[in-house]
Protein backbone atom coordinates (compact mmCIF):
# COMPACT_ATOMS: atom_id res chain seq x y z
CA UNK A 1 0.00 0.00 0.00
CA UNK A 2 1.66 3.65 -1.27
CA UNK A 3 1.12 6.33 1.89
CA UNK A 4 2.46 9.69 0.55
CA UNK A 5 1.68 11.05 4.18
CA UNK A 6 4.72 11.70 6.52
CA UNK A 7 2.63 10.29 9.33
CA UNK A 8 1.38 7.44 8.05
CA UNK A 9 4.98 6.75 6.95
CA UNK A 10 6.16 6.80 10.67
CA UNK A 11 2.87 5.02 11.43
CA UNK A 12 3.64 1.93 9.64
CA UNK A 13 7.44 1.73 10.26
CA UNK A 14 6.24 1.57 13.81
CA UNK A 15 3.76 -0.87 13.44
CA UNK A 16 6.51 -3.01 10.93
CA UNK A 17 8.73 -2.80 13.87
CA UNK A 18 5.83 -3.71 16.86
CA UNK A 19 5.68 -6.94 14.46
CA UNK A 20 8.58 -7.49 13.67
CA UNK A 21 10.67 -7.02 16.86
CA UNK A 22 8.64 -9.61 19.15
CA UNK A 23 7.90 -12.24 16.28
CA UNK A 24 11.77 -12.40 14.47
CA UNK A 25 14.11 -10.40 15.88
CA UNK A 26 13.90 -11.45 19.78
CA UNK A 27 14.43 -14.71 19.40
CA UNK A 28 16.90 -14.74 17.08
CA UNK A 29 18.74 -12.07 19.65
CA UNK A 30 17.93 -14.57 22.86
CA UNK A 31 19.64 -17.12 20.95
CA UNK A 32 22.53 -15.16 20.33
CA UNK A 33 22.62 -14.44 23.92
CA UNK A 34 22.12 -17.57 25.15
CA UNK A 35 25.00 -18.80 22.60
CA UNK A 36 27.32 -16.76 25.26
CA UNK A 37 25.74 -17.43 28.41
CA UNK A 38 27.65 -19.16 31.27
CA UNK A 39 24.32 -19.24 32.93
CA UNK A 40 20.72 -18.01 32.77
CA UNK A 41 18.88 -16.66 36.13
CA UNK A 42 16.04 -14.61 35.74
CA UNK A 43 15.01 -12.15 32.64
CA UNK A 44 18.81 -12.08 31.06
CA UNK A 45 21.79 -14.67 30.88
CA UNK A 46 25.42 -13.94 33.06
CA UNK A 47 28.76 -15.22 33.20
CA UNK A 48 29.18 -14.54 29.48
CA UNK A 49 31.84 -16.94 28.18
CA UNK A 50 32.77 -18.26 24.71
CA UNK A 51 33.37 -21.33 25.28
CA UNK A 52 29.89 -22.66 23.75
CA UNK A 53 31.52 -21.77 20.39
CA UNK A 54 34.63 -23.24 21.37
CA UNK A 55 32.82 -26.75 21.68
CA UNK A 56 30.52 -26.32 18.75
CA UNK A 57 33.29 -25.49 16.04
CA UNK A 58 35.67 -28.64 16.68
CA UNK A 59 34.81 -32.59 16.49
CA UNK A 60 31.11 -33.83 16.23
CA UNK A 61 30.16 -30.62 15.62
CA UNK A 62 32.03 -29.39 12.59
CA UNK A 63 31.50 -32.25 11.25
CA UNK A 64 27.83 -31.61 11.58
CA UNK A 65 28.09 -28.28 9.49
CA UNK A 66 30.09 -30.16 7.22
CA UNK A 67 27.52 -32.87 6.66
CA UNK A 68 24.70 -29.59 6.26
CA UNK A 69 26.67 -28.02 3.97
CA UNK A 70 27.71 -31.08 1.88
CA UNK A 71 23.76 -32.03 1.80
CA UNK A 72 22.25 -28.55 1.38
CA UNK A 73 24.65 -27.85 -1.55
CA UNK A 74 24.00 -31.47 -3.11
CA UNK A 75 20.18 -31.61 -2.74
CA UNK A 76 19.61 -27.53 -4.13
CA UNK A 77 22.05 -28.53 -7.17
CA UNK A 78 20.35 -31.61 -8.09
CA UNK A 79 16.50 -29.86 -6.86
CA UNK A 80 17.46 -27.17 -9.59
CA UNK A 81 18.16 -29.51 -12.18
CA UNK A 82 15.29 -31.38 -11.59
CA UNK A 83 13.24 -28.33 -11.20
CA UNK A 84 14.18 -26.39 -14.29
CA UNK A 85 13.83 -30.07 -16.68
CA UNK A 86 10.15 -30.26 -15.04
CA UNK A 87 9.69 -26.31 -15.63
CA UNK A 88 10.90 -26.38 -18.96
CA UNK A 89 8.85 -29.06 -20.21
CA UNK A 90 5.97 -28.40 -18.20
CA UNK A 91 5.70 -25.13 -20.72
CA UNK A 92 5.38 -27.07 -23.55
CA UNK A 93 2.73 -29.13 -22.25
CA UNK A 94 -1.30 -28.20 -22.76
CA UNK A 95 -2.60 -26.38 -19.77
CA UNK A 96 -4.67 -29.74 -17.96
CA UNK A 97 -1.72 -31.85 -18.25
CA UNK A 98 0.55 -28.80 -16.98
CA UNK A 99 -1.50 -28.79 -13.76
CA UNK A 100 -0.63 -32.49 -13.04
CA UNK A 101 2.54 -31.92 -13.79
CA UNK A 102 2.31 -28.72 -10.72
CA UNK A 103 0.34 -30.79 -8.56
CA UNK A 104 3.14 -33.91 -8.70
CA UNK A 105 5.82 -31.70 -8.07
CA UNK A 106 3.95 -30.09 -5.30
CA UNK A 107 2.96 -32.81 -3.67
CA UNK A 108 5.97 -33.76 -1.47
CA UNK A 109 5.27 -29.91 0.60
CA UNK A 110 1.75 -30.17 0.97
CA UNK A 111 2.28 -33.47 3.20
CA UNK A 112 3.92 -33.00 6.29
CA UNK A 113 8.39 -33.52 6.04
CA UNK A 114 8.22 -36.52 8.26
CA UNK A 115 6.11 -38.33 5.85
CA UNK A 116 8.20 -37.93 3.05
CA UNK A 117 10.85 -39.33 5.67
CA UNK A 118 8.67 -42.28 6.28
CA UNK A 119 8.24 -42.80 2.31
CA UNK A 120 11.74 -42.75 1.11
CA UNK A 121 12.84 -44.81 3.89
CA UNK A 122 10.50 -48.15 2.89
CA UNK A 123 11.05 -46.86 -0.83
CA UNK A 124 14.81 -47.23 -1.05
CA UNK A 125 14.94 -49.98 2.22
CA UNK A 126 14.80 -53.02 0.12
CA UNK A 127 16.84 -54.07 -3.22
CA UNK A 128 17.18 -53.30 -5.72
CA UNK A 129 17.77 -49.69 -4.70
CA UNK A 130 19.02 -50.26 -1.21
CA UNK A 131 20.32 -46.65 0.12
CA UNK A 132 18.82 -47.12 3.67
CA UNK A 133 21.80 -46.17 6.22
CA UNK A 134 23.97 -44.16 3.72
CA UNK A 135 24.52 -40.57 2.99
CA UNK A 136 22.73 -40.40 -0.01
CA UNK A 137 19.08 -41.59 1.54
CA UNK A 138 19.40 -38.33 3.29
CA UNK A 139 20.29 -36.25 0.25
CA UNK A 140 17.54 -37.85 -1.68
CA UNK A 141 15.11 -36.85 0.80
CA UNK A 142 15.79 -33.17 1.15
CA UNK A 143 15.95 -33.00 -2.97
CA UNK A 144 12.61 -34.12 -2.66
CA UNK A 145 11.56 -31.73 0.03
CA UNK A 146 12.61 -28.60 -1.87
CA UNK A 147 12.72 -29.77 -5.75
CA UNK A 148 9.13 -27.89 -5.48
CA UNK A 149 10.04 -24.83 -4.77
CA UNK A 150 13.09 -24.86 -7.50
CA UNK A 151 9.93 -25.82 -9.95
CA UNK A 152 7.86 -23.45 -8.48
CA UNK A 153 10.50 -20.53 -9.30
CA UNK A 154 11.52 -21.73 -12.49
CA UNK A 155 7.66 -21.66 -13.77
CA UNK A 156 7.34 -18.76 -12.68
CA UNK A 157 10.16 -17.40 -14.50
CA UNK A 158 9.73 -19.20 -17.61
CA UNK A 159 6.33 -17.86 -17.89
CA UNK A 160 7.92 -14.13 -17.98
CA UNK A 161 10.23 -15.23 -20.91
CA UNK A 162 9.83 -13.36 -23.61
CA UNK A 163 9.67 -15.83 -26.71
CA UNK A 164 10.92 -13.05 -29.36
CA UNK A 165 14.02 -14.05 -28.21
CA UNK A 166 14.06 -17.89 -28.80
CA UNK A 167 12.04 -16.75 -31.99
CA UNK A 168 14.97 -14.69 -33.46
CA UNK A 169 17.66 -17.35 -32.45
CA UNK A 170 15.47 -20.15 -34.04
CA UNK A 171 15.07 -17.80 -37.26
CA UNK A 172 18.99 -17.36 -37.47
CA UNK A 173 19.19 -21.43 -38.06
CA UNK A 174 20.13 -22.34 -33.90
CA UNK A 175 19.09 -25.25 -33.24
CA UNK A 176 16.92 -26.10 -30.00
CA UNK A 177 19.91 -27.05 -27.89
CA UNK A 178 21.58 -24.14 -28.73
CA UNK A 179 18.73 -21.72 -27.85
CA UNK A 180 18.30 -23.58 -24.59
CA UNK A 181 21.91 -23.58 -23.44
CA UNK A 182 22.44 -19.90 -25.05
CA UNK A 183 19.15 -17.99 -25.12
CA UNK A 184 16.46 -19.68 -22.52
CA UNK A 185 18.97 -20.55 -19.49
CA UNK A 186 21.07 -17.33 -19.42
CA UNK A 187 17.38 -15.22 -19.49
CA UNK A 188 16.84 -17.76 -16.38
CA UNK A 189 20.09 -17.53 -14.51
CA UNK A 190 18.63 -14.82 -12.07
CA UNK A 191 15.62 -17.40 -11.43
CA UNK A 192 17.64 -20.21 -11.10
CA UNK A 193 20.56 -18.60 -8.15
CA UNK A 194 16.86 -17.27 -6.29
CA UNK A 195 15.95 -20.68 -6.82
CA UNK A 196 18.91 -22.37 -5.57
CA UNK A 197 19.40 -19.98 -2.76
CA UNK A 198 16.05 -21.21 -1.27
CA UNK A 199 16.35 -25.08 -1.92
CA UNK A 200 19.57 -24.18 0.10
CA UNK A 201 18.20 -22.55 3.44
CA UNK A 202 15.54 -24.54 3.36
CA UNK A 203 17.40 -27.50 3.49
CA UNK A 204 19.56 -26.64 5.71
CA UNK A 205 17.15 -26.22 8.23
CA UNK A 206 15.53 -29.76 7.61
CA UNK A 207 14.84 -31.73 10.58
CA UNK A 208 11.65 -33.85 10.77
CA UNK A 209 12.42 -36.10 7.80
CA UNK A 210 16.58 -36.27 8.96
CA UNK A 211 15.69 -37.70 11.79
CA UNK A 212 14.65 -40.76 10.57
CA UNK A 213 16.62 -41.24 7.88
CA UNK A 214 19.96 -40.51 9.11
CA UNK A 215 23.50 -42.96 9.27
CA UNK A 216 25.44 -42.61 12.17
CA UNK A 217 28.30 -41.28 10.14
CA UNK A 218 26.13 -38.59 8.45
CA UNK A 219 24.51 -36.47 10.83
CA UNK A 220 23.33 -33.36 9.83
CA UNK A 221 23.41 -30.23 11.92
CA UNK A 222 20.11 -29.51 12.91
CA UNK A 223 20.33 -33.26 14.37
CA UNK A 224 23.13 -31.71 16.39
CA UNK A 225 21.02 -29.32 17.79
CA UNK A 226 18.23 -31.49 19.04
CA UNK A 227 20.20 -33.60 20.18
CA UNK A 228 22.48 -30.87 22.31
CA UNK A 229 19.10 -29.47 23.61
CA UNK A 230 17.47 -32.48 24.54
CA UNK A 231 20.23 -33.75 26.83
CA UNK A 232 19.97 -30.09 28.63
CA UNK A 233 22.63 -28.47 26.62
CA UNK A 234 20.61 -25.06 25.80
CA UNK A 235 24.15 -23.14 25.31
CA UNK A 236 25.56 -25.30 22.81
CA UNK A 237 22.42 -25.93 21.29
CA UNK A 238 22.36 -22.06 21.12
CA UNK A 239 25.42 -21.51 19.86
CA UNK A 240 25.38 -24.36 17.32
CA UNK A 241 22.21 -22.70 15.99
CA UNK A 242 24.10 -19.37 15.55
CA UNK A 243 26.61 -21.38 13.59
CA UNK A 244 23.85 -22.93 11.55
CA UNK A 245 22.48 -19.21 10.89
CA UNK A 246 25.65 -17.49 10.22
CA UNK A 247 26.49 -20.14 7.64
CA UNK A 248 22.98 -20.37 5.53
CA UNK A 249 23.57 -16.55 5.48
CA UNK A 250 26.71 -16.55 3.74
CA UNK A 251 25.92 -19.04 1.27
CA UNK A 252 22.56 -16.72 0.88
CA UNK A 253 24.73 -13.61 0.96
CA UNK A 254 26.89 -15.10 -2.21
CA UNK A 255 23.45 -16.36 -3.97
CA UNK A 256 22.26 -12.98 -3.82
CA UNK A 257 25.34 -11.61 -4.92
CA UNK A 258 25.46 -13.53 -8.19
CA UNK A 259 22.23 -12.84 -8.83
CA UNK A 260 22.66 -9.31 -8.66
CA UNK A 261 25.04 -9.61 -11.42
CA UNK A 262 23.10 -11.88 -13.32
CA UNK A 263 20.61 -9.27 -13.55
CA UNK A 264 23.21 -7.06 -14.82
CA UNK A 265 24.28 -8.61 -17.38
Amino acid sequence: MLVHSRTEKWTLWGLFLLLFLPLFALPLLVILAASFAGHWSGALPSGFTAAHYTAATRGESLQALITSLVTAVTASLLALAVGTWGALGAHALPRPLRRVLDALFVLPVAVPSVVVGLAVLVAFSQPPVLLNGTRWIVILAHTVLVTAFAYQSVSAAVRRLDPAYEQAAASLGARPAYVLWRVRLPLLLPSLTAAAGLCFALSMGELSATMMLYPPDWVPLPVQIYAATDRGSLFTGSALAVGLMTATLLVLFTVARIRTRASYR
